[in-house]
């Protein structure tokens, strides 16, 4: 029933906008030369951190559209009238929303990285650490979109409860992209699988919680 669910919402993706959040990525990654300037050096520096900002963003722009519709059709009451757990529809919604931008995420993270001057030695750190990252940024989406959906201004709301929420991922998943990487890779992944391992109970919490 998982996997049924993931392709559902794989194809709903595909058939929308699946390429906004990519497209997003590569426009946020481009600006940033513009806005620091072309020093080599500076662009070096925080050139990682640029891409780790640029991929939340991405996770962060369909925020609306993961769960929202189907509370609001009642998809997600007639999965329940089914025998399907809240936390399998949580698992699901995280697996399906990073296949949409994960590894398309991954690939436009090559050309980025050109463009903000990351050295050769330092692009598989940084494509190592984006590949820890992404599944936690998409269980933080999908967990914002769970709390907020049906509220008021659901969409600034939940960007203001992922930022902070994404702060622990974001220093270490920057850091790990530098010379001395391995305690922050390491840190990286445990935060990456506490938030996968946590999000299909608070987002199972959530949908339940909607309902009253």
């Amino acid at each position: 029933m998982i996997g049924a669910l993931i392709a559902r919402d794989v194809r709903r993706a595909i058939g929308g906008a699946a390429w906004l959040p990519v497209g997003f990525f590569l426009v946020v990654a481009t600006l940033v030369p513009f806005a620091v300037g072309p020093d080599p050096r500076l662009l070096e520096r925080i050139a990682s951190g640029g891409l780790w900002i640029a991929a939340l963003t991405a996770a962060l722009l369909p925020i609306e559209r993961l769960v929202e519709p189907d509370r609001a059709n009642g998809v997600l009451d007639q999965l329940t009238i089914r025998g399907v757990s809240e936390e399998a529809v949580g698992a699901a919604k995280v697996g399906a929303h990073w296949l949409t931008f994960g590894p398309l995420l991954l690939l436009a993270a090559l050309p980025s990285s050109f463009i903000l001057g990351i050295a050769p030695q330092a692009l598989g750190r940084t494509m190592i650490a984006l590949a820890i990252g992404t599944p936690a940024l998409a269980a933080l989406a999908v967990m914002v979109a769970a709390l907020t959906a049906g509220l008021p201004r659901a969409g600034a709301l939940a960007g203001i409860l992922l930022l902070p929420l994404a702060v622990p991922l974001l220093i270490f998943g920057a850091g790990a992209s530098g010379d001395d990487q391995s305690g922050a890779l390491l840190l990286e992944a445990a935060v990456s699988l506490l938030l996968v391992a946590a999000a299909p109970f608070v987002i199972g919490g959530a949908i339940r919680a909607s309902r009253t």
